[in-house]
């Protein structure tokens, strides 16, 4: 199979049902991406796949061949994003598990809604769970990545 994650194309020998998860953590030794639950409920395991959000725990991968996934990893190169950028400078994380997938479906939201009020900031984040609670700083965060784009 050939995958594409952060611009760099792999081509592996894999089963096309392994979900993407495990492709990235397992195969390619991208560890960012975080395993919570393993039913798509939690949101850790978040990556972009053709710009929009997806549970990676749950999508197998014969689903992405011949699309764009993005990782954490891939989301800066060289500066950060302005929802990472947001996200420092509001002290968003406490314990981080969660983080990388909170932040991928941030930047998701903000490419879909530029300008999202916290109504739409909640509702499109409640997939992602945060056991620490930083979910104000989060909005908070989502807001101020928001007016710097």
């Amino acid at each position: 199979m050939k995958v594409n994650i952060n611009g760099q194309d792999y081509e592996q020998e894999l089963d096309p049902d392994m979900p993407v998860l495990w492709v990235l953590r397992d195969v390619l030794g991208l560890t960012a991406t975080k395993y919570g639950c393993g039913i798509g409920q939690c949101g850790a395991c978040t990556v972009l796949v053709d710009g929009q959000a997806m549970r990676s725990c749950t999508t197998k991968v014969r689903f992405v061949e011949d699309k764009q996934v993005q990782t954490i990893e891939g989301v800066s190169r060289e500066f950060l994003h302005p929802v990472q950028k947001a996200w420092i400078d509001e002290q968003v994380p406490q314990c981080g598990y969660c983080q990388s997938g909170q932040i991928m479906s941030a930047i998701a939201l903000l490419n879909e809604n530029p300008e999202p009020t916290d109504g739409e900031i909640k509702s499109f984040m409640s997939g992602n769970i945060c056991r620490c609670g930083t979910y104000p700083r989060i909005i908070k965060a989502i807001r101020k990545a928001a007016q710097n784009d």
